[in-house]
């Protein structure tokens, strides 16, 4: 029962910071791995308890959602689907006791691209322009980052279609949403019929984080957006530590 009660703080937190500014993934992780859930199915379980608040940001963003110039839309879709179905099959072929290891590295690079992600795009666009075959390319990465884990990968995106020359912040954040949304439908369904999925745990924070979204958009908007977000990069990376010193101490 007290891990039920983690869990469901866990997911009302996560909500509020993804309907914030993102990372609600540092939090419903690790409150599954301390719910005694073996790392493979924390993970699945984690993206399957977020995935409900992606569609909703998707459908709130939908009237923002435009193709890319010179780049097929349904060719990105197919991409990140592939991507996302790649990184869910790689997830479900990791034993646990692989997968623990690689978690500090995987928690790194989200914090990292959460805290630099959007800085480092902008200031690569001011000296690099990529085509659509290098776009088309990352998005395919991108997919199979999102399908094995996840952490950020939202920021990670948005960083390399800047670089695209994309600029119109509200259609970069609307096609955000639907491709997170497309790689994590696909991990979601496969993480369900292979049965990693502990729904006890996945249930109640897949509740929490729905109410946790609804209640983290209404209040935070009165919070100073630059504080709320050097708060969730200092606790990404304390989490990041944690892990570093757990695994490898």
């Amino acid at each position: 029962m007290s891990s039920l009660i983690l869990i469901f703080f866990a997911g009302l937190v996560a909500g509020a910071m993804n309907a914030a500014a993102g990372g609600g993934s540092f939090i419903t992780f690790p409150a599954m791995l301390y719910a005694g859930v073996p790392a493979v199915s924390a993970n699945a379980s984690s993206t399957v308890a977020l995935f409900p608040g992606s569609l909703v940001s998707a459908w709130e963003y939908k009237e923002f959602i435009k193709p890319f110039p010179n780049v097929s839309m349904r060719l990105m879709i197919l991409l990140t689907f592939a991507g996302g179905c790649l990184g869910a099959l790689l997830l479900l072929n990791t034993s646990s006791a692989s997968f623990s290891m690689l978690v500090p590295w995987l928690l790194l690079t989200g914090a990292l691209a959460f805290a630099f992600g959007k800085q480092l795009g902008n200031q690569l666009r001011k000296k690099i322009h990529i085509g659509s075959g290098i776009v088309l390319s990352g998005q395919f990465l991108l997919g199979i980052y999102g399908g094995y884990f996840g952490g950020a990968v939202g920021i990670m995106m948005m960083a390399v279609w800047s670089l695209f020359g994309l600029s119109d912040i509200k259609v970069i954040n609307a096609n955000k949403t639907l491709f997170v949304s497309i790689a994590n439908a696909i991990a979601v369904t496969l993480f369900i019929i292979a049965g990693k999925v502990a729904w006890p745990e996945t249930s109640v924070m897949l509740v929490a984080t729905i109410l946790g979204g609804y209640f983290g958009a209404k209040y935070t908007k009165k919070m100073d957006p630059v504080k709320l977000r050097r708060g969730i990069v200092i606790f990404n990376f304390l989490i990041t530590a944690v892990f570093f010193i757990k695994v490898y101490l």
